[in-house]
């Protein structure tokens, strides 16, 4: 697919966005993605830019083997991305929503810590993971994922989103090439230049 055809999918997806000024509190510009969902023609476009993406940049050796999606809104697109590529995916769930043997790693929230899980046997050594979810803020999430995959010594491809609030500089505490499909907030919502 041309260049051209992308960047129509990404002004599609841009559109489709709404924003929420001081949801869920204020000074917090909130981007909804849930209108994507609502529509079959724009789900489809973001599974086509985010498919494309990844079939041009990891071919041969690099293909990935599974997608990896954080709780909860990466397992909105996850999963159709993981079998539209022909691949697994595996869930990255909150402590205590897993049966069996679990690897959990702890990360940093607003408020907090929280920890993330997955089950023991979800990725097999060697296996090349993309980790996928919808917007990268602090990166803590994200990198609690990849601190997962690596207990299961996959081998983390990327990590992949949706938006990025680049003012937080999530993407500098993670380990592996980050693709984000829409530009994202450049500054925190309410700071002046």
């Amino acid at each position: 697919m041309s260049e051209t055809n992308i960047d129509e999918l990404k002004s599609l997806l841009k559109s489709t966005l709404r924003q929420f000024p001081d949801f869920p509190s204020k000074g917090v510009l909130f981007e909804d993605i849930l209108p994507i969902f609502s529509n079959p023609i724009t789900f489809q476009a973001l599974i086509t830019a985010l498919k494309i993406h990844i079939e041009e940049n990891y071919t041969g050796t690099s293909k990935p083997d599974v997608i990896v999606g954080l709780d909860a809104r990466g397992f909105l697109f996850g999963p159709t991305l993981a079998l539209q590529l022909g691949i697994s995916f595996v869930p990255v769930r909150k402590k205590g929503k897993l049966p069996g043997k679990i690897v959990e790693a702890v990360y940093e929230k607003e408020y907090g810590q929280d920890v993330f899980a997955m089950q023991y046997d979800a990725i097999s050594k060697g296996q090349n993971v993309i980790i996928v979810d919808d917007i990268i803020a602090t990166g803590g999430s994200a990198r609690a994922a990849g601190d997962l995959v690596k207990k299961l010594e996959g081998n983390i491809l990327s990590y992949v989103f949706l938006l990025e609030l680049d003012f937080l500089k999530g993407r500098e505490k993670l380990d592996a090439p980050v693709y984000t499909l829409l530009s994202g907030q450049e500054e925190k919502f309410g700071s002046s230049n």
